[in-house]
């Protein structure tokens, strides 16, 4: 019997990208970032909105993350299924989900996904196979990012 997470599109990634979690650029948010992907063409804009949670020690909540993207499904299906993880999480909790993704997706399918730790995203780890495709799987994750960092820097100010 095959694994069906060898194949790059999966019912689930085909499911997130006809019915996107989360799209659609909302206010209020704290910081905005675009980003392109110049292999493919892909692109998307992200907005953040982080809370500062004073029952979790005053770390910061994702309270929204909203986005336009444009491009292939599976980078469609990266940012619904990234933002659909995310909200709710502090930033802390987040960032062992996004390290686990990209160890799986750069390791070229050598690493074994843990879907207890990264859940829907586990539908995207077929792409690891095909290193055209990781940048459009990872291009969501990236913007979030570059808007965590964004977001701290103006917190700094």
């Amino acid at each position: 019997m095959t694994n069906p997470l060898d194949s790059l599109y999966t019912e689930l990634v085909i499911e997130h990208d006809k019915r996107p979690q989360n799209a659609g650029l909302r206010e209020p948010f704290d910081a905005e970032v675009h980003h392109v992907n110049p292999t493919c063409g892909d692109e998307i804009t992200l907005r953040l909105h982080l809370d500062r949670d004073d029952r979790a020690g005053g770390s910061l909540r994702i309270r929204d993350i909203s986005y336009e993207a444009i491009g292939c499904a599976m980078s469609r299906a990266s940012a619904s299924i990234m933002s659909d993880l995310l909200i709710g999480r502090t930033t802390e909790e987040a960032l062992p989900v996004i390290e686990h993704l990209e160890t799986v997706m750069s390791s070229r399918g050598t690493v074994e996904a843990d879907e207890e730790l990264i859940g829907d995203a586990v539908a995207l780890m077929g792409a690891a196979k095909f290193p055209a495709r990781i940048k459009c799987v990872l291009m969501a994750w990236k913007a979030y990012q570059a808007a965590l960092v964004e977001t701290q820097a103006m917190g700094e100010r």
